[in-house]
C-alpha cells in the first residue's frame, strides 16, 4: 500500500488537483489499484453542477493517468513529470456524486521507453462508471 505521504513523494501534483487518496496495490511494470474519495469539499462541485454536484469526467480520466504515472515512476521509469499524449476510447456511464469511492485500476498494455500506453477503468460499488485508454509520456522537467 502507498499512503497518501508516499504519493506525494512520488508525483508533482498537489491540492486541489492530486486525486489520487492511496495505493492498494502496485505490480511494478503491469498494474495498480488505487482510490479517491470523492467529498463535497472538492473545489470542482461548486461549478459542476450547483444543486446537482457531479464530479467531472475529465477529471476522473486524470485520477486514472496520475495512479498510471505513480505505476511508472515506481516501476523504475526515469523522469518527474508525465504528459498525456493521446485518450482514446473514454467512456462515462455513470455519475460519480459526494460520498462516493471512485476505485481505479490500470493495467500497462505497452511500454517503450519513456513513453507508456495505458488501459484505465474506474468503479464505484462494483459499477464501472469510466472507462479509457491512454498513451503518455514521462520526462525530465526543463531547467
Amino acid at each position: 500500500m502507498i499512503d497518501i505521504s508516499g504519493i506525494l513523494n512520488t508525483l508533482p501534483h498537489r491540492y486541489p488537483f492530486l486525486l489520487v487518496d492511496r495505493v492498494d496495490e502496485l505490480t511494478a511494470g503491469e498494474s495498480a489499484r488505487g482510490i479517491k474519495n470523492v467529498t463535497i469539499n472538492e473545489p470542482f462541485f461548486q461549478g459542476h453542477f450547483p444543486g446537482n454536484p457531479v464530479m467531472p469526467g475529465v477529471l476522473i480520466i486524470e485520477a486514472l493517468a496520475q495512479l498510471s504515472g505513480i505505476l511508472a515512476f515506481k516501476s523504475g521509469v526515469k523522469g518527474d513529470t508525465v504528459y498525456f499524449m493521446s485518450i482514446e476510447k473514454a467512456k462515462f456511464r455513470k455519475p460519480v456524486v459526494p460520498g462516493n469511492t471512485l476505485v481505479l485500476d490500470v493495467k500497462v498494455t505497452h511500454k517503450r521507453g519513456n513513453v507508456w500506453r495505458f488501459t484505465g477503468k474506474a468503479s464505484v460499488d462494483g459499477a464501472v462508471v469510466s472507462e479509457a485508454e491512454f498513451t503518455a509520456m514521462i520526462i525530465e522537467k526543463e531547467s
